[in-house]
C-alpha cells in the first residue's frame, strides 16, 4: 500500500471546519474564542484535533500551509502557526522542514483492546467506532488447517482468478440458491472484500456525475466509495420504522440515479430489516427508473430475533424477488465470519459478472487463493456451528449495551434492533462530534452520528457497536456518560459540529 500522504486543501478543512449549524456562515467563526474566552489558536487547534479524532482528517494526511489556510479562514497567519505549534506540542502533527505537516496521535496513544466476545483490557482504549467480530476460533483454524491442505493442488498454476477460485464461486452460488434465489456460479465474482465489491460496482457502472441513491444515514465508507468515484449522492431519509417508501419513489422519479445503495438487512446504522414487501417495492421503483439497485447483504447472517437464513420467518434476499436483472447483490464474510480474510463477492447476472471482471483489470486482478479456500471451508462446514454459536452471545451483549443506555443516559433513546452489530441512539440535545473529543479523553472512541451521513446531519446520533464482551461495554457506557456529562455542560454551539463528506475505516 503506498505511503503518499493525502493533502488536504486549505478549501477541504475550511469545509470541514464549518459549523453544521451555519452552512451559510462563514469561516472565520470556526476560529472565534471558544468558551470562556478560550484564545482563537487554541479552540482552532481543538477542533482540528476533533478532527483527527473522530477520523474526518485520516491520519498521515498533509495539512494546508499555514498562510493557505490562513487566507482561507480570514484570520491571521499567527493563529493558524500557534494553532498547528498546540497540535505538534500536543502529538496531534508531525512537521518537517521542507516537507510539511500531517495528522498523527500521539506517541502515548494507547492501543485498542482486542475486539470480541470475550474479556478485554480496561486500562487502554476502548473501541466502539468499528462494528466488527472476532474471528470464530476453532472452526477458523480448522478451515485454515483444510484450506493449508488443499492448496497444492492449486499452486502448479499461476493462482490468478479474476472471477474467483470456482469452488467458492461454486459454494456461493449453491448458499443463495438455498436462502431462495436461484444463482449459478457464472453470477458470483469473489472481492477482495465487501467495500471493494462496492468499488468495482461503481467502477463498471458509474460516470462522473451520475447519481447515486442512499439510504441517509448509511454505511460512512460506502458514501466515500462514492465520492471517489465521482458520484452525486442522492440521500433519501430513513423513516422512524425502516424504509420511506414515497421517499424513494419521488427521489428516484426526480433524480433519476444510476444507481441505489441499500442495506436491507439490519442497515448500517439503523439496524432496521426490510420486510418481503419493502423489497418488492423498492426492486419495482428502481426498475420502473432504470436505476440498478445495489444491495449490500453483509449483516444478513446476524438475526438476532427472527430466525436466519434460510427460514420462511426471515425475507429472502433482496435477488430472490428480482426477476428483471435489477438487483446487484453485495456479500461479504466480514461481519458473519471474520474481517481479516477480506474476501467478499458479488451477485449479478452473468453479462455483469463479465463486464466486473473486465474492470477488475484495472483494480486489484483476483482475491487472495488461500483466503478463498480458507472461506470455502467456512461456509461448507461451519457456516451453521459458527452461527449457532456466536449469535447468542450477540444478543445478550446486544441487550445488555441497551440496559447500560438506559440506565446511565435515560435521555437517550434508541429502538432495540432485530439483528446486526450497533445500536443507533439519539443523544437528545448533545453533539456527538463534541461528545466524540470527550470520550477520547477518558480512552473511549466512537463514531460520531455525522460520519453516516451526507451533509452534516445526525449530529445528534451516535452509533453504538455490542461487540464487545459485557464487561468492556460496561465500562465503554461508564466512560460514555462521565463524557456526556461534560459535554453537556459544554457552549456546544461554539464547538465544531462539521459536515462530513469523506469517510473512516
Amino acid at each position: 500500500m503506498s505511503t503518499q500522504h493525502l493533502t488536504v486543501s486549505s478549501a477541504r478543512l475550511a469545509d470541514l471546519l464549518r459549523p453544521a449549524t451555519t452552512a451559510t456562515a462563514v469561516l472565520p467563526a470556526a476560529a472565534r474564542p471558544g468558551p470562556g474566552g478560550t484564545p482563537a489558536y487554541r479552540a482552532l487547534a481543538e477542533r482540528i484535533r476533533a478532527l483527527v479524532l473522530d477520523g474526518r482528517l485520516p491520519l498521515t494526511a498533509r495539512l494546508p500551509a499555514e498562510r493557505g489556510l490562513a487566507d482561507r479562514l480570514g484570520v491571521s497567519r499567527t493563529t493558524v502557526a500557534a494553532a498547528y505549534d498546540l497540535l505538534r506540542t500536543d502529538g496531534y502533527l508531525i512537521s518537517r522542514r521542507g516537507s510539511g505537516s500531517w495528522t498523527a496521535l500521539p506517541t502515548h496513544h494507547p492501543e485498542p483492546p482486542t475486539r470480541a466476545l470475550v474479556p478485554t483490557t480496561l486500562t487502554g482504549t476502548i473501541d466502539l467506532a468499528v462494528a466488527a467480530l472476532p474471528g470464530p476460533g476453532r472452526h477458523l483454524h480448522r478451515a485454515v488447517a483444510d484450506a493449508a491442505d488443499a492448496l497444492p493442488a492449486y499452486t502448479a498454476a499461476h493462482g490468478y482468478h479474476p472471477a474467483g477460485l470456482p469452488l467458492l464461486r461454486e459454494t456461493i452460488a449453491e448458499r443463495y440458491t438455498r436462502r431462495g434465489a436461484p444463482t449459478t456460479p457464472d453470477q458470483i465474482i469473489v472481492t477482495s472484500g465487501a467495500l471493494s465489491a462496492w468499488v468495482l460496482v461503481l467502477r463498471t457502472l458509474l460516470h462522473p456525475g451520475d447519481r447515486v441513491a442512499v439510504e441517509s444515514p448509511t454505511y460512512a465508507n460506502a458514501l466515500e466509495a462514492i465520492r471517489a468515484q465521482g458520484g452525486r449522492t442522492v440521500p433519501v431519509p430513513m423513516g422512524e420504522h425502516g424504509w420511506d417508501l414515497p421517499a424513494w419513489h419521488d427521489a428516484l422519479r426526480a433524480a433519476g440515479p444510476r444507481a441505489a445503495y441499500l442495506i436491507p438487512d439490519y442497515q448500517n446504522p439503523t439496524g432496521h430489516l426490510a420486510d418481503p414487501d419493502t423489497r418488492r417495492t423498492l426492486i419495482d421503483l428502481a426498475r420502473s427508473t432504470g436505476t440498478t439497485l445495489v444491495a449490500d447483504e453483509t449483516c444478513a447472517d446476524l438475526a438476532l430475533d427472527v430466525p436466519r437464513l434460510p427460514h420462511p420467518d426471515h425475507p429472502a434476499p433482496m435477488a430472490a424477488h428480482d426477476r428483471s436483472g435489477t438487483v446487484v447483490t453485495i456479500g461479504s464474510a466480514g461481519k458473519s465470519f471474520w474481517g481479516g480474510l477480506r474476501i467478499g463477492w458479488i451477485r449479478g447476472t452473468p453479462d455483469l459478472v463479465r463486464r466486473l471482471v473486465s474492470t477488475r483489470a484495472g483494480l486489484d486482478v483476483a482475491a487472495p487463493v488461500l483466503d478463498q479456500l480458507v472461506l470455502h471451508y467456512l461456509i461448507a462446514d461451519h457456516a451453521d456451528a459458527i452461527l449457532d454459536e456466536r449469535l447468542p452471545g450477540i444478543r445478550d451483549a446486544r441487550d445488555h449495551l441497551a440496559g447500560l443506555l438506559r440506565t446511565h443516559l435515560p435521555d437517550w433513546t434508541f429502538h432495540t434492533p432485530p439483528g446486526g452489530l450497533s445500536l443507533w441512539a439519539h443523544t437528545d440535545s448533545l453533539s456527538t462530534t463534541v461528545l466524540a473529543e470527550a470520550a477520547g479523553r477518558h480512552g473511549l472512541r466512537v463514531a460520531p452520528g455525522t460520519l453516516f451521513g451526507t451533509t452534516g446531519a445526525f449530529e445528534r446520533h451516535l452509533r453504538l457497536p455490542y461487540t464487545l464482551d459485557q464487561a468492556t461495554l460496561t465500562e465503554a457506557v461508564r466512560r460514555l456518560a462521565i463524557a456526556a456529562a461534560e459535554t453537556g455542560r459544554t457552549r456546544t454551539d461554539a464547538v465544531l459540529a462539521p459536515a462530513f463528506t469523506g469517510c473512516v475505516a
